[in-house]
């Protein structure tokens, strides 16, 4: 069974997900649309936060290390710590993360990983503590890689925080229960920024629908738009 996923995204009414590029208002600054998206978070009571390859890069920060050969690593899974009480999971097809320990932010790390992912790369992975779900066939689904993940460490709600790419892709492919738009009273309406969803040309008409659970007020000028996610009713 795949974790309940809920999509949290902090943005701006045009869609921005750079408060460093943003207006500033009265109503508060980024340290206090920072501190309410926290609050969401938590009342959210998921027990891993999930992000995209680009995503989990950034905050990584890590170079490649891995251990000398031969490499003799365990496939499909390695599971490094099933009792650890919160995760960061890494949605990372081709193994391009780095890590520089087991943790981060002090959430165990779990890396979801594509079938070609060299074995040095698993050593490494292995070797700094992190877990990890191989697929096993070259069709990356993630939905089957989060059913193990559910089964093996317990993991039974998930808060996604994907840039745009990560965001659409989980949508298109029905993995996501619920979207938190958090909506700060900023804008930034530079052409060609990252937006909150994105996939490619197409996009999701026809995909995925969505329906309005709550639009609740926040503080310093904010509000959440709360609303289910699911596949459209004539699919």
């Amino acid at each position: 069974m795949k974790p309940f996923i809920a999509c949290l995204m902090l943005t701006s009414p045009d869609g921005s997900l750079h408060p460093s590029r943003w207006t500033k208002s009265p109503d508060g600054d980024r340290y206090d649309f920072s501190k309410i998206c926290d609050k969401v978070r938590e009342e959210l009571q998921c027990q891993a936060w999930m992000v995209g390859r680009v995503t989990m890069a950034e905050m990584a920060k890590g170079a490649p290390h891995a251990p000398e050969g031969p490499h003799m690593v365990a496939r499909p899974t390695n599971f490094a710590n099933r009792d650890a009480k919160s995760f960061g999971i890494a949605i990372d097809r081709s193994g391009a993360v780095h890590y520089k320990g087991a943790d981060l932010f002090g959430d165990h790390i779990i890396a979801l990983l594509g079938k070609d992912v060299p074995d040095s790369y698993l050593a490494e992975l292995a070797a700094d503590g992190v877990s990890y779900v191989v697929a096993e066939t070259s069709d990356f689904d993630v939905g089957e890689l989060l059913a193990v993940v559910n089964r093996e460490f317990g993991i039974e709600r998930i808060v996604l925080e994907g840039g745009a790419a990560t965001n659409g892709a989980l949508l298109a492919s029905g993995l996501v229960d619920e979207l938190n738009f958090i909506v700060a009273p900023a804008l930034e309406a530079r052409s060609g920024t990252d937006s909150v969803v994105e996939l490619g040309t197409d996009g999701l008409a026809g995909k995925v629908e969505l329906s309005l659970i709550d639009c609740q007020q926040l503080g310093h000028g904010m509000v959440n738009l709360r609303y289910a996610a699911s596949k459209p009713s004539n699919s």
